[in-house]
């Protein structure tokens, strides 16, 4: 028998909406992070240093290079992206839930993009008869390029909702969880 109480359902989204929603955010926004220097380093190596898209695999893909051609990687990721930003919406609220909900409409998107490429991995049925898996986008972006647009249109509207977030102005709806910075105290002027 646990001796730990069981935790109250608070709502829509429980615990990610209230007590755990600011270390599920920085975590979150970690992984983000990480995914980010992973593209800016892929970037660097073509643009910078001169590698073709073929040998530019970021930091992680230089000794694992299967994780740059894995579409099940990259779905996954995908994957990870769409669930924080269904997960953690619940625990914001006014203007930063609107960004937030913006940044989740891209990621509905990009997600369907990757279910489209790992699609036509697993089936070897391309689109358009292309040499290898192809997104929509893809068909008037390069791959590189592409993906550094679409993070860039999940992330904006995601830092915007967290700066929100975490420092609402004042007559933004309260949030439920502990992630607001508190407010100064008033000083009253005599």
């Amino acid at each position: 028998m646990s001796t730990i109480p069981a935790q109250r359902w608070t709502g829509p989204g429980g615990r990610l909406a209230t007590t755990a929603h600011r270390p599920a955010v920085l975590l979150y926004a970690a992984v983000v992070l990480a995914h980010w220097a992973e593209h800016l380093a892929q970037a660097f190596q073509i643009y910078v240093l001169g590698w073709s898209p073929a040998d530019a695999r970021g930091v992680l893909g230089l000794p694992f290079p299967w994780l740059v051609t894995s579409e099940w990687m990259h779905y996954g990721y995908a994957l990870v992206m769409l669930a924080g930003l269904v997960l953690l919406r619940h625990g914001y609220t006014g203007p930063s839930r609107r960004w937030w909900t913006a940044a989740l409409v891209v990621q509905v998107w990009h997600h369907l993009e990757h279910l489209l490429l790992l699609l036509q991995a697993l089936t070897g049925a391309h689109l358009l008869d292309a040499a290898k898996p192809t997104s929509i986008a893809q068909l008037l972006v390069p791959r590189v390029e592409l993906h550094l647009f679409y993070n860039t249109l999940v992330t904006i509207p995601m830092v915007v909702a967290m700066v929100r977030h975490m420092r609402p102005r004042a007559g933004d709806p309260a949030a439920a969880c502990a992630c607001p910075a508190p407010r100064p105290a008033a000083v009253a002027v005599a």
